[in-house]
């Protein structure tokens, strides 16, 4: 039986803002293409959501909680709850992850 996958609120403005960023400097071709590669990880999570691998920058404080899936050059950081998987990051990897991680992650409990 399948997982359900949901966004939080700041998940699913990190997807907004990542779509309209590629449909305004790139191509709204391009934009749908990512949605539909991260649609599709969520889709692999509702399957399996243990596979994917703790954040580094949480494993160094001890944090086992969150884990993260990738499409490149995204993360997609999630916390499985039962049977429900969790979106609560959708970043791009190149940032400043370990302060946005603590902002984020660690101040919302």
């Amino acid at each position: 039986m399948p997982f359900s996958v949901i966004l939080t609120d700041d998940a699913a403005a990190d997807l907004d803002q990542l779509f309209d960023y590629i449909d305004q400097h790139h191509a709204q071709r391009k934009a749908d293409y990512v949605l539909s590669q991260i649609e599709e990880a969520f889709d692999n999570l509702s399957r399996f959501p243990e596979r994917g691998a703790f954040p580094k920058e949480l494993l160094t404080l001890g944090i086992r909680e969150y884990r993260e899936v990738f499409y490149k050059p995204y993360r997609i950081i999630y916390r499985v709850t039962g049977k429900t998987v969790c979106i609560l990051l959708i970043v791009d990897g190149r940032r400043d992850l370990q302060t946005l991680l603590q902002r984020r992650l660690l101040h919302a409990k």
